[in-house]
């Protein structure tokens, strides 16, 4: 005898298929989005994987700062820094130098969409 009501009937089970060949996907070139300038999601628009918050905080406790920067900047939405990536790597040079993220560029002007005032300024 139980304490409480116990739910008593029959288990309906499926076995869910899921097949190598249609998951498995990767990306070298593909298209970007128009206003973000991140790569596209899914594999069906032949878009990058998503580096979602916790991954980004496992990396970032491992100590890949770098993999981390790149990851964030020149393989997502660093359009200018994505350029020069290919010239250095033309060149054979072994240096990364990112700019800003159109992520953040788009930011900016959501912002001054709403009546701030807010200027970019390049420093040395």
């Amino acid at each position: 005898r139980f304490d409480q009501k116990v739910t008593v009937g029959y288990i309906y089970m499926m076995k869910l298929i899921h097949l190598v060949d249609e998951k498995i996907h990767a990306r070298s070139i593909g298209p970007y989005s128009l206003v973000t300038q991140q790569p596209l999601g899914g594999k069906a628009q032949f878009g990058g994987q998503r580096l979602g918050e916790m991954e980004v905080w496992a990396l970032e406790a491992y100590g890949a700062a770098f993999t981390l920067q790149e990851m964030l900047t020149v393989k997502s939405d660093d359009v200018s820094g994505r350029t020069r990536i290919y010239e250095a790597i033309v060149k054979g040079e072994q240096r990364l130098t990112h700019g800003i993220p159109e992520s953040f560029n788009v930011l900016i002007k959501e912002l001054q969409g709403l009546g701030l005032d807010i200027r970019m300024e390049k420093t040395k």
